[in-house]
């Protein structure tokens, strides 16, 4: 059994280089290669799992005091998985990321069985954290325009017209961001292409249709470009003429947050809850719906129509003359 330590404030390092005992390097890049290779996860589920499992690694290495090696995953128990749990959480994880760390491992340790390289089910004894039940929590029509239509004071216009180009992407055709961020001019809705071919979570590909004015926005950010854009090379750019990273515009939000007083929620994710929440509003049909987003199951689109259900609820108490309201 592994000791237990309190001492865990700095072990969550996931990007730091993290030594491992000779046999587990080999092993950890054999299962991140099989996560793509043989199960098409995608490149950002890929990454999620490899931080969890070099966060458990890092973890292993406080408890044990030396870089660990395969030997001693066959000897974790349940305990130190509950301890490493903990620590998350300590550390401000919430159940969802907690969730996803353990689905993480237990992918981990079952293809350790899989390919003889130990077994160890002491993981399975360990109870995934409840999650609570969530709705999304869209912008309203209005909130969603003025995102789109508040410009930058100061910024280059080529960068404006970048976030523009983004923000219609999330909202007005229900990008992710990773999806947005992932297109390229080859196949971005330009030059008279009025569909996106996207590849989403799981490698599930789908059509998207494109409006007008995204079109014309993306196409707008492109003649402003200071930078050559290679056909295949990422669509969006940085301030110094590389890929954009997503957090920029995680910061664009929250600046816009304060800007237009609009409520924590208020996250690029949220536009793209907009975007199904107003179309459902519209009279649009949950499968198509489910389609533009890529959903595999429609129970996960099912969400948005208690959403749409709670609006149509509020506007009931407000308008009813025998609403307690009223």
């Amino acid at each position: 059994m592994l000791p237990v330590t309190q001492k865990l404030d700095d072990i969550f390092q996931a990007d730091a280089e993290l030594p491992l005992g000779g046999d587990l390097k080999d092993v950890v890049e054999a299962w991140l290669a099989h996560l793509i290779d043989e199960r098409g996860q995608s490149v950002a589920t890929r990454e999620a799992y490899e931080r969890d499992v070099r966060q458990f690694l890092g973890f292993l290495k406080t408890h044990l005091g030396h870089p660990p090696a395969l030997g001693d995953l066959a000897r974790v128990d349940a305990k130190a998985v509950r301890a490493f749990l903990s620590a998350r959480r300590r550390a401000g994880a919430i159940s969802r990321s907690l969730a996803r760390t353990l689905s993480a491992l237990r992918t981990f340790f079952r293809w350790l069985e899989r390919e003889d390289r130990l077994e160890n089910r002491s993981i399975l004894q360990v109870a995934l954290p409840k999650i609570p039940h969530s709705v999304p929590k869209p912008l309203t029509v209005e909130g969603a325009a003025r995102v789109i239509e508040t410009k930058r004071e100061g910024a280059p216009e080529w960068i404006v017209a970048r976030d523009a180009a983004i923000m219609l992407l999330l909202y007005g055709a229900g990008l992710r961001i990773s999806e947005a961020l992932s297109l390229t001019p080859a196949t971005a809705p330009l030059d008279g292409r009025d569909m996106m071919h996207i590849t989403g979570k799981g490698g599930k590909e789908r059509l998207v249709p494109t409006l007008a004015i995204v079109s014309a926005a993306i196409a707008k950010y492109v003649s402003l470009c200071p930078y050559p854009l290679a056909a295949n090379g990422p669509l969006f750019l940085g301030a110094r003429g590389g890929p954009l990273s997503p957090r920029l515009i995680q910061l664009t939000m929250e600046r816009l947050r304060g800007e237009l007083g609009l409520p924590d929620t208020a996250t690029p994710h949220a536009l793209r809850h907009s975007f199904a929440t107003h179309l459902l509003s519209a009279g649009a049909d949950l499968r198509q719906i489910q389609e533009l987003l890529g959903h595999a199951s429609l129970s996960t689109t099912q969400v948005y129509t208690e959403v749409d259900r709670q609006r149509l609820l509020q506007v009931y108490d407000r308008a009813h003359p025998r609403s307690a309201q009223g």
